[in-house]
């Protein structure tokens, strides 16, 4: 599927990604995790997962992303990479897959490896038949 963003606007979301990912907290699992989410208008947004003793009272790197963009007034979005440490495409878990599911089923994902390589996809295509505000 092509894309709504240019080559340099990819490119700028998986550097942020992994400078982002290297802000993890990640000390129990060592799954250093880095998202760089672009609202309308093309301000970009870093998140990193957040790990935490307790483990359920941990944070995804998708999330951080979403909630410092939404703290600050903005509800709708274009794109968001997700990048990891290893060359094996892992995409969003299935929270972070319902929470980015609440701003808009038509949102691109990057999913970025290590080596930069990366694979697009949507939202609608990880979630799909999903849940969300309009069934409510």
């Amino acid at each position: 599927m092509p894309s709504v963003l240019n080559e340099n606007q990819i490119e700028n979301l998986i550097n942020q990604s992994q400078a982002a990912r290297n802000h993890s907290y990640s000390p129990y699992s060592k799954f250093r995790v880095g998202a760089a989410l672009m609202a309308v208008g093309g301000k970009v947004y870093q998140g990193c997962n957040v790990e935490n003793a307790s483990y359920g009272g941990a944070i995804c790197a998708e999330r951080t992303a979403f909630v410092k963009a939404v703290s600050e007034g903005h509800r709708r979005f274009v794109a968001i990479a997700v990048s990891v440490d290893y060359n094996s495409f892992i995409s969003p878990c299935g929270i972070c897959r319902q929470f980015m599911n609440e701003f808009g089923k038509d949102l691109e994902v990057f999913i970025v490896n290590d080596d930069r390589t990366y694979k697009q996809t949507s939202l609608e295509d990880l979630l799909p038949h999903a849940f969300g505000p309009e069934n409510l």
